[in-house]
């Protein structure tokens, strides 16, 4: 009899990563030996269990899964990485297959299409959520500069242009250039529409 596949869990939450390993526990070439609550938690419970596949929330404190995958694959190379999240972004998908992800699906992946995936994933092929694949064929890559997404980022919070260079270290004049180029880029009316419009395409992950 072949070894089970050996499974790292990451999602913030509890309820989520519980129903996860418990799923995919009732699959027999399936074995969960590894869950974290935090991305910055990954690499080294990867390091000491050893799975052959890391299961990848996106948004997760300490570290995102975008970034969590890059890191994983730079320490633990024979790890494949599937990422598993609620936000189904076209943004996030092709960031995350640039930091080395082997596979993509968003958590209303029915649990036996999950266990497939996985399956997939352990045997070298990619698999991506094909909605989403589409999706970010037509979307493309981001169009904002590095300042641009980092003003946006700071502008979820709302507060006023003095507020966001005060926090930004930046002259209010650069803060409405940024801010202005941003709302052009996105095709949006202002500056709210602009950030969801951006946070829908997944281009404001990270800090």
């Amino acid at each position: 009899m072949t070894e089970p596949i050996k499974l790292l869990l990451a999602d913030d939450q509890a309820l989520v990563r519980g129903a996860l390993a418990a799923l995919l526990s009732l699959e027999p070439d399936l074995t969960v030996v590894a869950e974290v609550g935090r991305g910055d938690e990954v690499v080294r419970e990867a390091l000491r269990t050893g799975p052959d596949v890391a299961l990848l929330d996106v948004e997760m404190p300490g570290l995102d899964g975008i970034a969590a995958t890059a890191a994983l694959r730079a320490a633990l190379p024979s790890c494949r990485v599937l990422v598993v999240t609620t936000f189904g972004r076209p943004g996030y998908l092709r960031r995350a297959m640039e930091a080395g992800a082997n596979g993509f699906v968003v958590k209303d992946t029915p649990a036996r299409q999950l266990a497939e995936a996985v399956r997939r994933v352990h045997a070298g092929l990619r698999v991506v959520d094909p909605t989403l694949a589409a999706e970010t064929l037509a979307t493309g890559a981001s169009p904002l500069t590095d300042r641009e997404t980092g003003v946006l980022r700071a502008a979820r919070d709302g507060g006023t242009v003095a507020d966001l260079a005060a926090a930004l270290h930046l002259s209010e004049g650069t803060v409405r250039n940024h801010l202005s180029a941003a709302i052009g880029k996105t095709g949006a009316r202002n500056r709210a529409e602009a950030v969801r419009i951006a946070e829908q395409n997944g281009w404001l992950l990270g800090e």
